[in-house]
């Protein structure tokens, strides 16, 4: 039996939540704090962020959909790259790489700090609009909705939320985990994006 690197983040995640659930010394000692990483060089604080949450339905929904999706994209980037070390490459970049612009807007904001892998998630949900972008995606179990028309949807509402700020959910980490999913492959092998162009002008439903 192959290795899971899906289940492995999934298991690996839900022990280290809940066990810091009720536990707030343990969650400031891992949480994505910049203040800390600006101060203390604490560094390790962006990856272990992803690895702690809110409460169990923040980690459910992330780790639900890292689960319908991911398994998927592990097999594409072993058939297509070679590798699952590039899946868990991306995840791991997702955790680090859509944090760097909230780092540098809070770096010197005692009070900021976030927690949750919804960046990687994210990556790991929009890399399958590079490889099958007419794939059904049905947001919250409901409506069906084409992938690329979803992530088109998602990146605007991402965008224009963040620009408001007016809530405590980081839009601008799901953007930017967004953006890096869609970039990443082509990045790895740049015909991916011929290939995405010709699926993109042949729709199928």
């Amino acid at each position: 039996m192959t290795l899971s690197i899906t289940l492995i983040i999934i298991i690996f995640t839900a022990l280290i939540s809940i066990t810091s659930f009720g536990r707030p010394d343990q969650i400031d000692k891992l949480s994505f704090w910049p203040y800390m990483i600006h101060e203390r060089n604490q560094w390790y604080r962006f990856v272990t962020g992803g690895f702690v949450h809110n409460d169990y339905m923040h980690l459910i929904f992330n780790m639900l959909t890292l689960w319908f999706f991911g398994r998927a994209m592990e097999q594409i980037y072993a058939a297509v790259f070679g590798s699952k070390i590039y899946f868990l490459l991306l995840y791991v970049l997702g955790l680090v790489l859509p944090q760097v612009s909230t780092y540098f807007r809070n770096k010197e904001n005692f009070g900021y700090r976030a927690i949750g892998a919804s960046g990687a998630v994210s990556a790991v949900l929009f890399s399958i609009v590079i490889f099958e972008p007419w794939f059904t995606i049905y947001p919250f179990g409901l409506i069906p909705i084409p992938a690329v028309i979803f992530a088109g949807l998602y990146l605007g509402y991402s965008w224009y939320m963040s620009k408001r700020g007016m809530d405590n959910i980081g839009h601008d980490v799901h953007f930017w985990g967004a953006v890096l999913g869609l970039v990443f492959p082509i990045v790895l092998k740049p015909e991916l994006f011929k290939i995405f162009i010709a699926k993109l002008m042949s729709p199928s439903f």
